[in-house]
């Protein structure tokens, strides 16, 4: 087996989310679980994930490369949660998997191909196996470009069927995470509709949020689906926005495992904040088994019009 990637963990002040133990379930008394996060990124490589042992040339807004890192090591101290960091999607099998009671991505691309950042790439089968474990029980968590990861087959390029939904034509891990990603406008605030505050981490979502993100315009969601929080897209500009409300942030049965979900995840501020580490936190521990849920499916009451797409801008010039 090939050797683990290690990442320099930087000494960065991360505040703790604003949990009660109703929230966490008193995770920090429970057994401890063993989760893989894992960060490659065949596709677009964001600053939260970056190996922070490598040249690094900040942008405006991303400037601490590795950030996430930081905020998983913390929030697993106080949660009875061990990360694994990795890049190695040739170390997906069934027996690596095994050894994990759950997995994180922050990933893009399709992680069968090496791609931007040149870590090694899965296999076919070692996809297979991942979404195998999960429907045999593993829990899975995602954020962010998670979604933004193995595109359903019409939808790897910026062309028509990329807005509209691929139905029984997704791509398995699509089908195993609940949604994907369309396209994204420029950052700006938005507000954010807590459906389930009775779901751990979701009471710390305030009723008046109002946050700036890299919002994520979403599709193809899993008709099981538990939304925790909604996309309030009323005064958001662009036209990836120009939709009615759509799921933000789930959680939903895969066979026998549990999936979480959010789009919250691309700027440093976002990781940092107590909103982002409280849904987080929650949705973690739930994946993990530390607390218990009500995950029934409620897409079709909250968000009965999830599935009204915005419309595809104009072609570029070079027909795209």
């Amino acid at each position: 087996m090939k050797p683990q990637l290690v990442f320099l963990i930087l000494a960065i002040a991360v505040p703790g989310p604003l949990l009660s133990a109703a929230d966490t379930g008193d995770a920090g008394s429970m057994a401890k679980k063993r989760v893989l996060f894992f960060s490659k990124s065949s596709g677009y490589e964001h600053s939260v994930i970056k190996d922070p042992a490598k040249p690094f040339t900040p942008s405006p807004g991303s400037a601490v490369p590795g950030l996430a890192f930081q905020v998983l090591k913390s929030l697993g101290d106080k949660n009875n949660i061990e990360f694994v960091f990795s890049k190695d999607g040739s170390l997906f099998t069934p027996d690596y998997l095994a050894q994990f009671d759950a997995y994180f991505f922050v990933t893009t691309g399709d992680l069968t191909e090496v791609g931007t950042d040149g870590n090694p790439a899965m296999t076919p089968d070692g996809k297979e196996a991942l979404l195998q474990a999960v429907a045999n029980g593993k829990g899975f968590i995602g954020a962010h470009c998670a979604s933004d990861t193995f595109h359903s087959p019409g939808g790897k390029t910026m062309t028509a069927q990329r807005w509209l939904d691929d139905g029984d034509n997704a791509d398995p891990y699509i089908k195993m995470l609940g949604g994907e990603f369309i396209i994204h406008g420029s950052q700006q605030p938005s507000h954010l509709i807590a459906v389930d505050a009775s779901f751990p981490g979701i009471s710390g979502v305030p009723a008046d949020n109002d946050m700036t993100e890299e919002w994520y315009s979403l599709k193809d969601f899993a008709k099981n689906m538990h939304v925790l929080l909604l996309q309030d897209t009323s005064g958001m500009k662009g036209a990836p926005y120009a939709r009615p409300n759509y799921p933000s942030t789930w959680a939903r049965m895969y066979g026998k495992g549990r999936v979480f979900y959010t789009n919250l995840g691309h700027r440093d501020d976002m990781w940092n904040s107590a909103l982002f580490q409280s849904v987080l936190t929650g949705g973690m521990n739930w994946a993990v088994g530390h607390v218990d849920a009500d995950v029934s499916p409620n897409i079709d009451q909250v968000a009965p019009q999830a599935n009204v797409l915005p419309l595809r801008p104009p072609p570029s010039p070079d027909g795209k």
